[in-house]
């Protein structure tokens, strides 16, 4: 499997001055390759040949007074550029046609040197490890890496991504075996929440951190000293900096805490088993920042990428599942309820439940039917499951037909970065 890992990098103001030129070359040639491409379309419903279009925009183009400082960047560097436009088609083409899951994917779109986000890629052609521990990329010349832990394999390509904040990162792909953990016998289901962050059936609460609530103060500072400095400004582009710092920090500060909260449940559960919340419809809501602040979709992903590295099993249920309307004990159907009643006492068998407790029972109840009744799995209760079910399952119980989404593939996600 492909896992990707991150350092800083601090490169020497001249390797500045020549990351910044390979990102506008390398952003160039993505602009002309996609106009090309866009214009052999309208002319003929024809697509160019990426051998053809290589030779266009870089070859030929290096020998035209226009792009002759196109010779001075590194040419694995502009051919990643071209792999990445042949990438986004091929994702936006996969989307059309329902081969690719999740949300649609539109066309590729031009690049600007004012985004606040630049990246360019190298493959093995264009970067090498020196021996003295420092990353040497093709006319750029050895960057000093930070190397917070070492990588388990030789990478296959390297990433330089220059993040809004003005920091510097190194992104390497490797090609690594899965590590299982032991089996384990506990499975737990996790109903997530705004007021605390997860609900565990095993009766674990983990706390709601509000990151970026308790953040807002400075942000709203920094923002407003943005709003006083004149467009165009280098305190302008100083304050930017600044603003951008804070909100790295707190989209640091909550993956870490993320990271965490995910190992332990891997290492501790043999599955675990959530509901699919629409996290996108609860974004456009009254509760959108408290949504955003609480990245459920993140933290979905980081334990499905990790179950399929670890050998656990994510199961996820659908979202039509009246996880609250249903008696945990004896599981009689007692109507919806409003948000703000947080405990309540079933009629049937007159058992106190807790709204988020029972819900957390109510999932992990249906997430082990669904994976009872997996494909290639036994139909009547009671009967051992003869195989271990995929890591990244996606559950079909009851109504989950109803959300239109399909299951999912353990490593659909991409490739995890660690």
């Amino acid at each position: 499997m492909h896992l990707r890992y991150s350092y800083r990098v601090y490169p020497t103001a001249g390797q500045r001055q020549a990351l910044a030129r390979t990102f506008g070359c390398a952003r160039v040639v993505f602009n002309d390759a996609l106009a090309a491409r866009k214009q052999a379309y309208q002319a003929d419903k024809s697509r160019i040949a990426t051998g053809v279009l290589a030779k266009a925009v870089i070859t030929d183009a290096k020998k035209t007074p226009e792009r002759a400082w196109l010779a001075e960047v590194s040419v694995d560097a502009l051919q990643s550029s071209l792999r990445d436009l042949d990438t986004a088609y091929r994702n936006f083409f996969d989307s059309v046609s329902g081969k690719r899951q999740g949300r649609k994917v539109g066309l590729p779109r031009f690049k600007s040197k004012r985004d606040s986000r630049q990246s360019l890629r190298f493959t093995r052609n264009g970067f090498r490890l020196r021996p003295n521990g420092k990353l040497n990329l093709a006319k750029i010349g050895d960057v000093r890496v930070k190397w917070s832990r070492k990588l388990p394999a030789d990478p296959s390509s390297v990433t330089v991504v220059l993040d809004p904040s003005g920091r510097d990162y190194a992104s390497f792909v490797v090609d690594v075996e899965p590590d299982h953990l032991p089996a384990l016998d506990t499975e737990v289901g996790i109903d997530l929440g705004l007021t605390t962050y997860a609900v565990l059936s095993d009766g674990t609460v983990i706390d709601n951190p509000r990151f970026l609530r308790k953040a807002e103060k400075k942000l709203k500072a920094a923002q407003r000293d943005l709003s006083r400095k004149a467009k165009g400004s280098k305190n302008r582009a100083k304050a930017r900096r600044k603003v951008a710092r804070a909100h790295a920090r707190v989209a640091d500060t909550r993956n870490d805490w993320m990271h965490k909260q995910t190992t332990r449940l891997i290492r501790e559960n043999q599955a675990i088993y959530l509901e699919d919340l629409n996290v996108h419809g609860l974004g456009r809501t009254n509760l959108a920042k408290s949504v955003h602040d609480a990245g459920w979709a993140t933290f979905r992903r980081m334990l499905e990428e990790k179950a399929t590295r670890y050998g656990r099993h994510i199961g996820v249920i659908g979202r039509f599942e009246p996880t609250s309307q249903v008696c945990s004990a004896c599981g009689v159907k007692d109507g919806p309820k409003p948000l703000h009643v947080r405990e309540w006492t079933c009629g049937a068998c007159g058992a106190l439940h807790d709204r988020d407790l029972n819900a957390a029972r109510n999932i992990l109840a249906a997430g082990q039917a669904d994976r009872l009744n997996a494909c290639g799995g036994p139909v009547r209760p009671g009967v051992a499951i003869p195989h271990q079910a995929q890591p990244g399952e996606t559950g079909t119980h009851r109504n989950a037909s109803r959300t239109g989404h399909k299951p999912r593939a353990a490593g659909a996600a991409g490739i995890p970065r660690l």
